[in-house]
């Protein structure tokens, strides 16, 4: 089975920059999409960015152009660099695999952006 932990999440100011990783275990993640999404309280979980098996990547409008998904399938992992970040932006981070319809998720990592 496909295991993933999130890491890197926390608290920074307005403008300021995180790195989210997330780590997956098991033998199955280079032939997995994976993505990162993001959910606040009282809100349904949102796509932030996409990368598949393929490399092919797809960011949501609103962290376009301040967002870089990547993944290191040597390694097993998948990332999330987060630049000029907003307070809009804080949520639960959460990291997605899937393979033949069936997800795997990790128990999140908190971003708070604020002052």
């Amino acid at each position: 089975q496909v295991q993933l932990v999130e890491s890197g999440g926390g608290l920074v100011q307005p403008g300021g920059s995180l790195r989210l990783s997330c780590e997956a275990s098991g033998n199955w993640f280079r032939i997995y999409d994976m993505g990162w999404y993001r959910q606040v309280p009282g809100k349904q979980r949102e796509m932030v960015a996409i990368i598949s098996r393929f490399d092919d990547i797809n960011y949501a409008d609103f962290v376009k152009g301040r967002f870089t998904i990547s993944r290191d399938n040597a390694k097993n992992f998948m990332y999330l660099q987060m630049n000029s970040l907003k307070p809009e932006d804080t949520a639960v981070y959460y990291c997605n695999g899937q393979r033949g319809g069936l997800d795997y998720w990790g128990r999140g990592t908190q971003v708070t952006v604020s002052s």
